[in-house]
């Protein structure tokens, strides 16, 4: 909230420097984000008066006036306004001024004349929104004194918490000074002029469902004129942050800010008639199929849970969000209907972001409003409407429920309260602290119950004779229901500053090992190696939910959750591109890779570790996974060689990365078929098996398809992967097993095979463990190739195999036996060719 010191000053005493107030103010939980200086940059300007108003020589839309400021002599300035006369003083810029935004005054020519300046108008120096005519000052106002010394003002940018609805409003912040500075607040009078006229002859109000609208105040005033607002007011208002539109429009958003209190007006005459001829306003639900031509001139389809301010003839308003351009006072207005009402605020917030119309009243709104200012706002906007566009007010006013409640009580224990803070204030400083802040205290009657927990599960202690106050909480604070929110109000005004520090006694708990230690340990060692961590939104498209929906069979890692349910949509999105909860990762990376491509960075790769999610039935699921993808070009290992191309090698690499972390079995790839997401024939399924034999790592790696390479403009070859890791929904990395290196020298030889296309390398690999007996170690995957000799739907296999036999020296004979048998064995269940 914008906070003029200006303005502020009408209403408590404030003697301390903006930044000294900012401060006091941030550490009562009012945080000052910024401090305005207006008019700090209207250098060189300065009060002038009006000596002689000329038509110019040469233009005949111009003027030639001369200015006196007081100093030198008079100025011949050359103006295009109309409204200035003789006598009157104006703001003028002296050549070498600058005013708002950098715009520098200089001498110039104009038409034949010289220009010795600028007359402004109120628009150019931000202070009014008049940008026709020149700003006419009072008539005292001091002649050659600096506009900045005038009209400059402090404004603070205060940022209200939700809680403290009632801050958002000039009232409400000097409550907040006047506790800082013990001064009293000086609340603005409110005294309604009414005419002869009962409003019960001009306007009715029915209200179809109290529980959205508890009350509604309306006030009629008939022959108002409409015309802009006296100067200082707008000046006020655009200090606020509010631009000004009219007398009628400005008297409503003025009481809002001043009060805290959304009014709305409309003209009296876009309201149909009852019978008796008066106008006839209902607060109901939108019906079916109804719409509505909003302020902002956007024709809106309405919502059947959208609350409406309408007549017989249908919608006049969204209730609390914005009013219809049908019903807005314009300058034919006449009679002028005025709307105070107390709506649901979370049927006012949901409204909101339903149409993206959020406005200072919504906001207002939203955090609740005080039960009393329904009436006051709507006197108050017909004590500025009638002094600002007159008119006559007509008797009463139209008060759905005008019994207002009663101040609560709660009750608490000032020992309980020190104890809580960990001070010890006593009873009567205690009581002194929140008298500053309006809250009235007197002894409790006995035996008092002392709530201690609110909203839906209440709790309450009881307390004995002369242990509990009783707090008498005013009606704008409806953040203070329990004993330890008054507590917490005690520790804010008095000054969090005030409590004293202290260590803690208690012994503090024993060491946990950490969750994420798995999910950390792949991140450091994947960007390690050379791979970038994203992290995307959990809100996605509709298109890119069903574009990157996985259809193979998901068989989770050990202690990780399986991907399954329907998507979950959001009821009310902020956009199309944040509309339903994804299921996989791939769809994130994808738009990660095709924003880069946009901005020229052609090779990347990204991985990200994130959640999917579902629902089955009522109930919602949600899942972990890694997910990588790689395009462009890289580095080759060696400095001599070329550069190459992703390929599906490199998501091989990225995922055996992982799998040495966990401590798990080198990665099995097997081709995996009819996955709409992979490139048909370039893609696998991917296992990887722990030291206590569960699962580790499962998922797909492969190419992307290109249908949704095209639809997503990525023009180079995508490589992806996805995969379910044991531990990273929360776990810890395996023991690290300390094993002694061997005394004897392994032995290695290689063994390359020719298989048919359609063995799997996997089925290779597995098939020489199987085989190698104990004597093998290890068997790893070196190199393939294609090309003559062989067939054309062949490829030949290099494996390098390990043996040793712990501290004993194998034989030549030994190794040979071992490498012949699992010669037998491929030739025999793969059909494999052993070449020499």
């Amino acid at each position: 909230m914008r906070v003029p010191l200006s303005w502020l000053r009408e209403l408590v005493d404030v003697e301390l420097a903006p930044e000294e107030l900012a401060a006091r103010l941030t550490m009562l939980g009012m945080e000052v984000k910024g401090i305005e200086r207006r008019g700090s940059d209207w250098a060189n300007v300065v009060v002038g008066e009006l000596l002689a108003v000329e038509k110019h020589p040469r233009a005949d839309r111009l003027l030639l006036a001369r200015v006196t400021t007081g100093a030198g002599g008079p100025l011949e300035i050359v103006c295009g306004a109309t409204n200035i006369a003789v006598g009157q003083r104006v703001p003028v810029a002296l050549p070498g001024a600058v005013l708002a935004g950098g715009k520098r005054i200089e001498r110039t020519e104009k038409m034949g004349v010289v220009s010795n300046g600028m007359l402004c108008s109120g628009d150019e120096l931000g202070l009014t929104a008049d940008a026709d005519g020149i700003l006419i000052l009072a008539p005292d106002t001091p002649l050659g004194a600096k506009l900045a010394d005038l009209y400059g003002d402090v404004v603070l940018d205060v940022d209200v918490k939700p809680n403290r609805g009632d801050a958002l409003s000039m009232v409400g912040i000097a409550r907040e000074v006047a506790a800082v500075t013990r001064d009293a607040v000086r609340v603005p009078v409110i005294e309604v002029g009414e005419g002869s006229v009962p409003v019960a002859d001009r306007l009715t109000v029915a209200v179809g469902d109290e529980r959205l609208c508890p009350r509604f105040v309306g006030r009629w005033i008939e022959g108002v004129e409409v015309r802009p607002s006296p100067d200082r007011i707008q000046m006020r208002l655009l200090a606020a942050g509010i631009r000004p539109v009219s007398n009628v429009v400005d008297a409503s958003n003025y009481v809002m800010v001043e009060l805290g209190k959304p009014i709305h007006t409309f003209d009296g005459a876009a309201v149909a008639r009852d019978g008796a001829g008066r106008a006839a306003l209902q607060v109901r639900l939108a019906g079916a199929g109804e719409r509505l031509a909003t302020l902002d001139h956007v024709d809106r389809a309405l919502d059947q849970e959208v609350l409406l301010i309408a007549d017989a003839s249908g919608p006049l308003a969204i209730a609390g969000v914005m009013g219809g351009a049908a019903s807005e006072v314009s300058d034919t207005t006449r009679d002028v209907i005025v709307e105070s009402a107390i709506f649901d605020p979370v049927s006012i917030r949901r409204t909101a972001f339903r149409y993206a119309l959020r406005s200072e009243a919504s906001l207002r709104f939203e955090k609740g409003q005080e039960f009393r200012l329904a009436r006051l706002g709507a006197d108050r906007a017909a004590q500025l409407i009638l002094e600002w566009a007159g008119g006559s007010v007509a008797r009463g006013v139209v008060d759905t429920h005008p019994q207002e409640p009663a101040p609560g009580r709660v009750a608490f224990r000032p020992a309980r309260v020190d104890r809580l803070l960990g001070t010890s204030f006593g009873t009567d400083a205690q009581r002194e602290v929140l008298g500053r802040v309006g809250i009235a205290t007197e002894p409790a009657a006995g035996e008092t119950d002392v709530p201690v927990a609110a909203a839906a599960a209440p709790e309450s202690v009881r307390a004995g004779a002369g242990e509990a106050l009783i707090a008498i909480v005013p009606t704008w604070r409806r953040d203070l229901e329990i004993e330890a929110d008054i507590a917490e109000e005690v520790a804010r005004v008095q000054g969090y500053e005030e409590v004293p520090p202290r260590l803690p006694t208690s012994l503090m708990p024993g060491w946990r090992p950490t969750p994420l230690a798995a999910r950390d340990a792949i991140r450091e060692a994947l960007v390690g190696g050379g791979i970038t961590e994203a992290v995307t939104y959990a809100l996605v498209s509709a298109r890119l939910l069903e574009a990157f929906r996985w259809s193979f069979e998901d068989q989770p890692a050990a202690g990780e959750a399986r991907r399954e349910g329907d998507p979950i949509t959001v009821t009310n999105p902020l956009s199309l591109e944040h509309v339903v909860l994804r299921q996989s990762l791939v769809g994130s990376l994808a738009q990660v890779l095709d924003s880069n491509a946009r901005h020229a960075q052609n090779d990347v790769a990204v991985f990200e570790i994130g959640k999917g999610y579902g629902r089955v039935g009522d109930e919602a699921r949600e899942w972990w996974r890694l997910g990588l993808a790689l395009t462009g070009s890289f580095d080759a290992v060696g400095w001599n060689r070329p550069r190459r191309d992703a390929d599906i090698d490199d998501a091989k690499g990225a995922l055996e990365l992982v799998a040495t972390v966990l401590g798990a079995t080198a990665p099995e790839y097997w081709p995996l078929a009819n996955e709409p997401i992979i490139h048909p024939g370039r893609g696998a399924t991917v296992t990887s098996i722990a030291r206590d034999g569960r699962l580790a790592i499962s998922g797909v790696a492969g190419e992307l398809h290109p249908r949704l390479a095209e639809a997503w403009d990525l023009r180079r070859r995508v490589i992806v992967a996805e995969v379910s890791v044991a531990g990273l929904s929360g776990g810890s990395l395996p023991v690290v097993e300390s094993v002694p290196p061997p005394h004897v020298q392994p032995i290695e030889r290689d063994l390359t095979v020719d298989v048919d296309d359609t063995v799997p390398a996997a089925a290779i690999g597995s098939a020489i463990r199987d085989a190698g007996g104990p004597l093998l170690e290890q068997a790893t995957l070196v190199g393939t190739y294609r090309g003559k000799p062989l067939g054309p739907d062949e490829r030949s296999l290099t494996y390098r195999l390990r043996f040793g036999a712990g501290d004993r020296a194998l034989g030549e004979a030994e190794v040979d036996a071992a490498l012949a048998t699992v010669a037998g064995a491929l030739a025999h269940h793969r059909g494999a060719r052993i070449r020499s």
